[in-house]
């Protein structure tokens, strides 16, 4: 699917854009399990954890933190603006990450949208993680499929 209105761009990230990533986190999941700027710094100083930001005009409007062991990566978070979504963000972030080998991921499972993302994507449900989110929800396992 293409995306002719694609106004933003891709950049790799660092440690300094934690606060950045941390505000854009808590929007996005807002109500919700939120990392703080404490858990950014900590996330990114792990050897090979990458994070890739989505600018608009050098605005930040979305984002993905992954983890590349050897051959496998997981992708730990992946946050669009409310404002901005449905634009092709999420799914450009995504196939970003695609490419390094098999790719993982747990979402909720009352999170409808970024199933439907991740299935877009090429995911398939690998499994379930009973009680795995702080409030005590489940998560789906997910893998990509074109490895």
């Amino acid at each position: 699917m293409s995306h002719p209105e694609k106004d933003f761009q891709l950049q790799t990230m660092g440690i300094g854009c934690a606060p950045l990533l941390a505000a854009l986190h808590e929007v996005t999941f807002r109500g919700g399990e939120v990392w703080d700027a404490t858990s950014f710094v900590s996330l990114l100083s792990v050897q090979g954890t990458e994070g890739t930001i989505a600018l608009i005009d050098n605005n930040p409007v979305g984002f993905i933190l992954s983890r590349t062991v050897l051959d496998e990566t997981e992708i730990l978070t992946l946050a669009v603006h409310p404002d901005f979504r449905r634009r092709g963000i999420g799914k450009s972030l995504v196939q970003n990450v695609l490419g390094k080998g098999k790719v993982f991921l747990e979402v909720a499972v009352c999170n409808n949208q970024a199933a439907a993302l991740y299935g877009k994507c090429g995911f398939i449900k690998a499994g379930l993680r009973r009680g795995y989110y702080r409030d005590g929800s489940d998560a789906q396992v997910l893998v990509s499929s074109d490895v």
